[in-house]
């Protein structure tokens, strides 16, 4: 066994056992309610710059595999747990957690009370924060202090694609009781903007008969008008939505050009693009059982969510910008569209997997607006 310590820059540490890679990470110290689905999110681009804690008292037992990872390797910085599990029992595991977690240099502590610790952050907000297997936790505090904060931190450079690439993979069935039908043939092309995007949302753009090209963060949109798309998709991803002045822009000469569809980060880009403002949430919202208000047809969806900044609505031009869904919980704006121009997105991950599969429409309704656009008078 190996001692392993997480400090806050409140001065809160928490001693546990260390598991993963040895030595010392920093980053946001932020909690994902989620009961199952830890491979995905250990591989969200959404939490770079992030230590996670998982709520669910007991992770690793189903091990990881190639199948369920959401990016070629984990984004967190950190992992934080109740019980990790050394071992793995599961017939679709490839290896351990433990296992590969280390292999991407990713420390865990386990053994902690994340009840406590949770509790903690929900009262004064995510903070900054280090794991380290060794050092004066003093001194790890001293760390976590000197972190620069998430705020201002623009991160979707970082984490996107170096290169354009085309996305052919569909939907997979993780089992025989969960069969997948074969995607109808493609009959448009989506260029889909990286800002840190998962695989799965790749996925259901191909089940819903689109062909995919994936294009980096700072690709303009003279670039992208270039592709011919039939639509244009704005990814999820982390950090500050505020800073990416660039993309906001690029994404403001594509309105009214091209249908255009955006989730979570995408979803507050499109709002910044508009004249929006955002803001940081006291401890943001990450798992998969939140409930959305969709007012259109009137009806709650139970969502799947990974942010920690928001689009102020009330900064949003009510002339040109209808709200569609809203967080049951504390309010915020979940989606919006735009009322003159073919342009629609949502603040939650309709692509869920594991998780709720309630929103998952919206592929549907990005197909329908893309065929609208491209035959207007709805002749075949």
């Amino acid at each position: 066994m190996r001692k392993a310590w997480l400090a806050l820059e409140d001065g809160t540490v928490f001693e546990g056992r260390g598991f993963g890679a040895s030595g010392e990470s920093s980053g946001e110290v932020v909690f994902n309610t989620s009961i199952t689905g830890y491979q995905e999110i250990f591989t969200d681009p959404s939490y770079c710059g992030q230590i996670v804690v998982l709520t669910n008292p007991q992770i690793g037992n189903y091990g990881a595999n190639m199948a369920d990872k959401e990016a070629a390797r984990p984004y967190i910085e950190g992992l934080v747990v109740r019980d990790f599990s050394p071992i793995a029992s599961n017939w679709r595991s490839e290896e351990t957690a433990d296992r590969f977690l280390a292999g991407h240099g990713i420390p865990v502590i386990s053994d902690v009370d994340t009840r406590t610790l949770v509790r903690r952050l929900r009262t004064r907000g995510v903070m900054r924060g280090v794991v380290a297997a060794s050092g004066d936790p003093e001194e790890l505090v001293r760390k976590a202090r000197a972190i620069s904060s998430m705020e201002g931190l623009g991160l979707a450079t970082r984490v996107s694609t170096e290169q354009p690439y085309e996305w052919t993979q569909p939907a997979e069935a993780c089992s025989p009781s969960d069969p997948v039908p074969p995607p109808p043939p493609a009959r448009f092309h989506v260029v889909a903007y990286d800002y840190g995007i998962k695989r799965n949302i790749l996925r259901r753009l191909v089940q819903t008969g689109c062909r995919v090209t994936v294009v980096p963060a700072a690709t303009s949109a003279e670039d992208v008008l270039a592709l011919n798309p039939d639509g244009v998709f704005l990814s999820n991803g982390p950090g500050d939505p505020e800073p990416l002045v660039e993309q906001a822009a690029e994404a403001r000469k594509l309105i009214g050009r091209k249908p255009m569809f955006g989730i979570c980060l995408g979803h507050q880009v499109l709002g910044l693009a508009l004249g929006g403002k955002s803001f940081k949430l006291k401890f943001g919202h990450r798992g998969a059982n939140h409930p959305v208000l969709h007012y259109r047809p009137n009806r709650v969806e139970i969502t799947s969510q990974n942010h920690g900044f928001a689009i102020d609505p009330d900064s949003l031009n009510a002339n040109e910008i209808e709200l569609t869904h809203i967080n049951l919980n504390d309010q915020t704006l979940e989606g919006f569209r735009h009322r003159n121009h073919p342009l629609f997105c949502v603040q939650y991950h309709p692509e869920a997997s594991p998780g709720p599969h309630d929103s998952r429409y919206l592929f549907d309704d990005f197909v329908k607006l893309m065929e609208e656009f491209r035959n207007p008078s709805g002749n075949a």
